[in-house]
């Protein structure tokens, strides 16, 4: 596992990510009878075969109120091709597919809400993924195994290996910044396990669409075929996790779901460098009978082997900063609406809303148009509301702990050593220094405060100075600006003045 590290150490650094989400089962029908699965119920199991469009939303609201930045949408495989109650419902609403369906509810989502969708819809064909490219930044399909005689998959015509190769290929000539993975303990070996990681890999080689690589670990579940069979031991987990590390190429990243596993923190110990979608408000619809850890305690398990803990969305940064290639030119806004200057999640504390306007009825400030819907509370340059706390106290009055700078691992932490020895820094780790997260940042922040006691000691100074604004007259009409005024023919907020030589 060593090995497994030094790799992820390598090429992501200090930094372990995980996607705040809401986990949206848009039908829970599913053609396909998998031996180890809960998700998939039978019609007399549901009140209805879909989820409505106002039950969409409603979750996703939830979300966006959360702060969450992804809509997963986790659906069964064709289901209208199994049961006649799906095809009927679908063909009363106007949809001649459920990949049809979940395209809708995926635009509803992102138009009302913000929130990135991500299509976890099986394998799909060509066509049906270029459809959802329009509106699902990502989009998501376990390979699970390669394997073709499982018993687990006897009854699943959508696990035939190779319909998931074709998908996970079809993927990557469309552009679409892919999720896959496999499954640990189904009935398949360490070389099986491998098989899939290099044809992962090989794909991966001809498009460089594969984002993340899913390693995920078998728990037997009452009421399904493999609930007598033993749980996929940890020892043969982690080594598949060191595996997938070594194998596939070190951009792609590694993720392990942390609520799998009772002492997770060994996962990162295995070389992953990715957590998930962590939810707040949703369970895991497809392992309900494990809740998702709290984000403080993911943030403390994940601070206590050296890591700084931070937000992503549904599309990782080194495709959300190539956006001609990767993405839909629909969505290039929505994305950077939510991005950091890295490509990551925005974790400012509070909501972000995509902006509707209508045309003013009365322009009285300038301002031709009008917010109508809901605000974003999340801080940007000018808001009424405070802007995020990095150091010294939290936004709820607590302070952040203290940070040992000499505790401190990773690029960060051999930069701020270097610094403390005199040497000064350049420009590539200035950048280094600008990826800082959580204790990161107050380790620089203290860093910076003993060099200031050195220089100057504990004196601050200010200066006693007057603000001279000789006018306030100006023709632009910028939407940010409460200061500037203008001719009063254009209605320019209020009477303009210029000061005279003598008020001056």
């Amino acid at each position: 596992m060593a090995d497994a590290r030094a790799v992820r150490d390598g090429q992501f650094g200090s930094r372990v990510t995980y996607s705040p989400k809401v986990f949206i089962p848009l039908t829970m029908l599913c053609r396909d009878k998998c031996g180890y699965c809960t998700f998939a119920q039978p019609p007399a199991r549901l009140e209805n075969p879909y989820l409505s469009a106002d039950q969409v939303l409603a979750i996703a609201k939830q979300g966006a109120k959360s702060g969450c930045h992804e809509a997963l949408f986790t659906l069964g495989e064709r289901p209208e091709l199994r049961y006649d109650v799906a095809a009927e419902w679908l063909k009363a609403n106007g949809f001649d597919s459920t990949v049809h369906y979940l395209h809708d509810m995926a635009a509803l989502v992102l138009k009302e809400t913000g929130l990135l969708p991500h299509a976890n819809a099986g394998a799909l064909y060509k066509d049906e993924l270029a459809m959802l490219r329009s509106v699902s930044p990502s989009q998501g399909m376990m390979i699970e195994s390669l394997r073709d005689d499982l018993d687990c998959h006897r009854g699943a015509p959508d696990k035939v290996p190779q319909r998931r190769l074709d998908t996970l290929e079809w993927a990557g000539e469309l552009k679409i910044p892919f999720t896959t993975g496999i499954l640990v303990g189904i009935g398949e070996t360490r070389e099986d396990r491998i098989d899939a990681l290099e044809a992962i890999a090989a794909s991966h080689a001809r498009h460089g669409h594969v984002q993340e690589v899913i390693v995920q670990n078998f728990l037997p579940k009452p009421r399904t075929g493999m609930q007598h069979e033993a749980p996929c031991p940890q020892d043969e987990y982690l080594w598949s996790i060191a595996a997938a590390r070594i194998i596939l190429p070190p951009s792609i990243h590694l993720q392990a779901p942390p609520n799998l596993s009772d002492d997770f923190g060994v996962l990162l110990d295995a070389g992953i460098d990715d957590w998930g979608g962590v939810s707040p408000i949703t369970a895991d619809h497809v392992n309900p009978e494990r809740p998702w850890p709290a984000l403080d305690k993911l943030r403390v398990v994940t601070e206590a082997r050296g890591k700084a803990l931070a937000p992503r969305l549904t599309i990782y940064p080194e495709f959300a900063i190539n956006p001609t290639v990767w993405v839909d030119d629909a969505l290039h806004f929505p994305i950077l609406d939510r991005s950091d200057a890295e490509g990551l999640g925005r974790d400012d504390p509070g909501q972000v809303w995509p902006e509707k306007v209508t045309a003013a009825d009365v322009v009285l400030d300038g301002a031709e148009v009008v917010l109508i819907g809901h605000r974003s509370t999340q801080w940007y340059s000018g808001a009424n509301n405070p802007p995020p706390s990095l150091i010294g106290m939290q936004h709820d009055g607590t302070p952040f702990d203290e940070v040992d700078v000499d505790t401190l691992r990773g690029p960060i932490a051999e930069i701020l050593h270097g610094v403390r020895l005199g040497q000064r820094i350049n420009e590539a780790e200035i950048i280094t220094l600008f990826s800082a997260r959580g204790k990161e940042v107050r380790a620089i922040a203290k860093v910076a405060d003993d060099l200031r006691k050195q220089v100057v000691g504990d004196a601050i100074t200010w200066v006693h100075n007057r603000n001279i604004n000789y006018t306030k007259v100006c023709t632009f009409k910028c939407k940010l600006c409460g200061f500037s005024k203008g001719p009063l023919s254009l209605n320019l907020r209020g009477t303009p003045y210029l000061l005279t030589l003598d008020d001056i």
